[in-house]
């Protein structure tokens, strides 16, 4: 794995809901790095990715309420636990559980294990709301999918919770996840 900057010089082969997010940063004039590699998905495949982008890529859980009528995108690091319990009680909702591959592609153009804060670009009528655990504001950068699980971007934080948020229309809800 390599470290590039910006998009690749060239897209053929590469899917289409990738290249539509180098499109919108590019078009953002958002400054990103980014590594190609295969599917990521051992936790020793994600550490070998993180070295190369030297930050931690985002734990991205796509959740619904119990209803299946409220949609969340949670951002959280890596290495913290989930904890169902301790997020409902802070966005006031009785249960949380992870909603349908269906409603993932439906709305944020992503199909499991590429869920990514870059899809919100997708969410056109807002149907997704966007929690971030505020530890993942603390540090530089972020890192993240476009859209694929075979490519990964490091991204400033403030541009992805400033320029591209406001961009797409979507804010974020900072949360408080323990892990304990």
């Amino acid at each position: 794995m390599e470290l590039y900057k910006g998009r690749p010089e060239n897209t053929d082969g590469r899917e289409e809901r990738e290249v539509k997010v180098y499109d919108l940063l590019d078009s953002l004039e958002i400054e990103y790095f980014r590594t190609d590699h295969e599917h990521a998905d051992t936790m020793e495949a994600c550490n070998k990715i993180d070295d190369v982008l030297d930050v931690v890529i985002c734990k991205n859980l796509f959740l619904c309420n119990r209803q299946k009528t409220v949609f969340y995108l949670l951002m959280m690091p890596g290495n913290k636990p989930f904890k169902t319990k301790e997020l409902s009680s802070q966005i006031n909702s009785a249960r949380l559980s992870f909603a349908s591959p269906d409603k993932m592609l439906e709305y944020l153009d992503i199909k499991p294990g590429a869920v990514s804060v870059m899809g919100l670009m997708n969410d056109k009528d807002n149907h997704v709301k966007l929690l971030v655990d505020e530890d993942v504001l603390k540090d530089e950068y972020v890192g993240c999918h476009p859209c694929v699980n075979t490519s990964s971007l490091k991204l400033k934080t403030e541009d992805v919770f400033g320029k591209f948020l406001k961009a797409v229309n979507h804010s974020a809800v900072t949360v408080v996840l323990k892990g304990e």
